[in-house]
């Protein structure tokens, strides 16, 4: 049975928490009308992401600017691509901005961990109609279910990724460390962390900037053991052993100077600037780094294991992506919509191979789609050693990037930052987010967090 076969019966991402809440919370967006970011255009819609037309160029600007000239060559509605960088993009208020001030995009970049903000704030377009039932099958459920709230689709995946930890083996070989030596628990984690670490280099990085990304790559710590972020199904929600435990291994990496308070490049998603340049030993991150590393190192040696697991707990690894979604306040939101699904969700062998190029060539992520997925396993894009481990070991395990509201996340956040940074108890920390957080639900009703 193929590494493909095996995710589409056990499903790439799993799904499904409760509706928490009952009273409506505060409009997230406010002023949300309006078009794009020159004042609004049916007839020329803007579409912002952090991929292209990139200055510096390379193989997925292209892939943006090629998409949108085909579709601009048989439309008569036209899209204009409007590139940021990914820091600002990913770390920076100009989205947000923008939509309050009446002028958001008409077409953008989202991931799982900001969707509420925009779908309780009654900006994101429904895309079913532009859709067949043929084409919303094609995608894997899990990938698809959290950019859904009631059977609709407000968003298009167009790759799924998981995270795992990158090593490099010539640190392993100085360290008189060998594959067997690879850490399944925690504690082996941070010994090996340890022996990894000299003076021009640590041991381990975990990401230490602010954002939905750490979030993201934080969660895994926190499942493994049994935590949660939001009370449901009867556990106790943030503040509990499991979140404890969590937030305490990112702090004793910190206080144990094998992993740094800082990385390196743009975030500690940056396999070539972090793992490649020798800042770092292993280096949790996603599988895009796969594609960076044979760009920008590729003749870097390293390895991938799956996240180490603490004693008693389950493995699992946090799986995200960035979708395509469709301004419902912009200027012409139904030609935005067709866009989208054009781009992302198109049954002819050219949308097909537009998946494949972006998921396997371009970049290196898992296809959202079925039909993606087998043609890019017949032209046997996952045969490396890296994407094997990624395939083999890491998806089994994987569980979709949760969609919480910006006050969630926030709370959470702020509770890894004080702990991983500032020394605060991981307990306290706890007990500070969670309260937080159970005052907010309390007054909450939107769309489920998933």
């Amino acid at each position: 049975m193929s590494a493909f076969d095996r995710m589409s019966r056990r499903s790439l991402l799993r799904g499904g928490a409760a509706m928490l809440g009952t009273a409506v919370a505060a409009p997230l967006l406010s002023a949300c009308g309006g078009g794009g970011s020159g004042g609004g255009n049916a007839k020329e819609l803007t579409f912002w992401n952090f991929y292209g037309p990139n200055p510096q160029a390379g193989g997925q600007s292209k892939w943006f600017t090629d998409l949108v000239a085909a579709w601009n060559a048989n439309n008569e509605v036209k899209v204009k691509l409007h590139y940021m960088p990914t820091a600002e993009y990913l770390a920076g208020t100009a989205l947000q901005t923008a939509f309050a001030a009446g002028e958001g995009p008409d077409i953008f970049l989202l991931s799982p961990g900001d969707f509420l903000r925009y779908h309780n704030g009654g900006v994101l377009t429904d895309l079913t109609p532009h859709l067949t039932k043929e084409q919303i099958a094609d995608f894997d459920a899990g990938v698809l279910a959290t950019r859904q709230v009631d059977g609709k689709v407000y968003g298009l995946p167009m790759e799924a990724e998981p995270l795992g930890m990158l090593y490099s083996e010539d640190a392993f070989e100085q360290a008189k460390l060998s594959e067997g030596d690879i850490p399944k628990n925690w504690d082996q984690f941070l010994d090996v962390a340890a022996k990894l670490t000299t003076k021009d280099r640590f041991g381990v990085l975990f990401e230490t900037i602010p954002g939905y990304y750490q979030n993201f790559t934080w969660y895994p710590f926190m499942w493994m053991g049994g935590g949660a972020a939001v009370p449901e199904s009867g556990n106790p929600g943030f503040n509990s052993p499991a979140v404890h435990a969590a937030l305490k291994l990112w702090q004793d990496a910190v206080n144990a100077k094998v992993a740094p308070r800082k990385p390196q490049g743009d975030g500690a998603g940056n396999g070539p600037a972090n793992l490649g340049s020798g800042y770092v030993a292993m280096q949790q991150t996603g599988i895009w780094s796969v594609s960076e590393m044979a760009t920008d190192a590729k003749d870097f040696r390293y390895g991938v294991f799956p996240l180490p697991v603490p004693d008693g707990g389950t493995y699992t690894t946090d799986v995200g992506g960035w979708a395509f979604v469709a301004n419902a306040k912009g200027a012409n939101p139904e030609a935005a919509a067709k866009f989208v699904a054009w781009a992302l969700a198109a049954s002819d062998a050219e949308g097909i191979e537009r998946g494949r190029q972006w998921n396997t060539v371009v970049k290196t992520n898992l296809p959202t789609r079925k039909s993606v997925q087998d043609a890019a396993q017949a032209a046997g894009a996952f045969d490396s050693p890296q994407l094997k481990v990624f395939l083999e070991q890491i998806v089994p395990g994987s569980r979709g990037e949760p969609r919480y509201t910006p006050e969630v996340y926030k709370a959470i956040s702020d509770a890894i930052q004080a702990t991983q940074l500032s020394g605060t108890d991981p307990a306290q920390a706890a007990a500070d987010a969670a309260g937080k957080i159970d005052t907010f639900l309390k007054g909450y009703k939107g769309a489920a967090m998933l």
